[in-house]
């Protein structure tokens, strides 16, 4: 495997995150989730020797996008609002796995699902009450890093 620079995806995608209010924010992070799942959905695609797991993988991402957004119900306004800013932030977040491989932008999506993690935890202090919840959502994302670890570890 060459050289893969991993970004920190909160830094990456901050003018996009910035852009909207805090109310808005689990939402965005949703919408997210629903564009890695995409991504896990190419690879099974390309990788089809782990067409399973990687679709297992797409299917936490979406889990976690329905949990989220069953937690926390848009508004209207927030929903377009995320909506607006959400093709540029997919586009941010696409173009780090430009010219890379299949197994090299797992390898990036390995790290992603770390901090993606970590955005869950970080935001149990905006919501103590929910968690549970929160620790819930970071378990899947490490789940699928877990996962993504163990295909690349021969590479």
């Amino acid at each position: 495997m060459t050289t893969v620079t991993v970004p920190t995806f909160g830094d990456l995608l901050r003018e996009h995150l910035d852009g909207v209010p805090r109310s808005a924010y689990p939402y965005l992070l949703s919408c997210l989730e629903r564009t890695a799942a995409q991504r896990y959905r190419g690879w099974a695609e390309a990788v089809p020797e782990h067409r399973d797991g990687l679709l297992a993988c797409a299917g936490r991402e979406d889990e976690i996008a329905d949990r989220v957004q069953a937690l926390f119900p848009p508004s209207a306004d927030d929903k377009a609002m995320v909506e607006a800013v959400m093709p540029a932030a997919k586009q941010t977040y696409y173009d780090v796995f430009e010219g890379h491989d299949p197994f090299e932008q797992m390898f990036i999506q390995a790290d992603a699902e770390k901090q993606g993690s970590q955005a869950w935890q970080n935001m149990k202090a905006a919501y103590p009450e929910h968690s549970a919840a929160m620790d819930a959502l970071t378990a899947l994302e490490l789940e699928s890093g877990r996962y993504l670890d163990a295909l690349l570890a021969d590479r």
